[in-house]
């Protein structure tokens, strides 16, 4: 998988983790700092720790699937995609959160990574070394969350939800382009 692609696959996944970032920094009017800060480094390490985990997990069974690998990364990236289409009609649950306690951003980190969890199963598939985009996911959604919750307050208004649907968009497109290289050129 060449870095462009995995650069997208990063943007893609950490679109909750940017989105949930939009709307506190709506919320939130002091600290923001702070906040940036600890937003970042919760949902930049579980975005990180979550592919691993699912990259591990995937050896276990790659011998038994092998043949259909390249379904199984269509398919889940199918799901992840549209499943952050579907949850960006219903975000303004996230909205309503004053106060983020550890306790919040720890569930909200593990429910904006569970997508990453996904990905990292299809890198076993798509025979990805796992050490580049655990870094750049780390990253990447590190950055995007920090700068999530400064957006948040300039135009977290005009965007709110769309920024998921944009993520879902991107990852149902890297899954299609994953199942056709598969079945067109190899």
């Amino acid at each position: 998988m060449d870095l462009i692609t995995i650069i997208i696959i990063a943007v893609g996944v950490s679109m909750d983790a940017f989105a949930v970032s939009i709307s506190n920094g709506i919320i939130v009017q002091k600290d923001k700092l702070k906040l940036a800060l600890k937003l970042g480094l919760f949902f930049g390490g579980f975005q990180a720790i979550m592919p691993l985990i699912g990259w591990l997990a995937g050896f276990s069974f790659k011998e038994m699937i092998s043949d259909i690998d390249h379904w199984i990364a269509f398919g889940l990236l199918l799901i992840i995609g549209l499943k952050m289409i579907y949850e960006s009609f219903g975000m303004d649950s996230e909205q309503e959160k004053k106060d983020l306690s550890y306790y919040t951003i720890i569930i909200l980190s593990i429910a904006t990574s569970i997508d990453a969890l996904a990905v990292g199963v299809s890198f076993v598939f798509l025979k990805v070394d796992i050490i580049l985009p655990v870094i750049l996911i780390g990253i990447i959604t590190f950055v995007m969350s920090f700068l999530g919750v400064f957006l948040g307050n300039k135009f977290g208004k005009l965007f709110g939800s769309k920024i998921e649907i944009i993520g879902g968009l991107v990852l149902i497109g890297i899954g299609t382009k994953i199942l056709i290289e598969h079945l067109y050129f190899q």
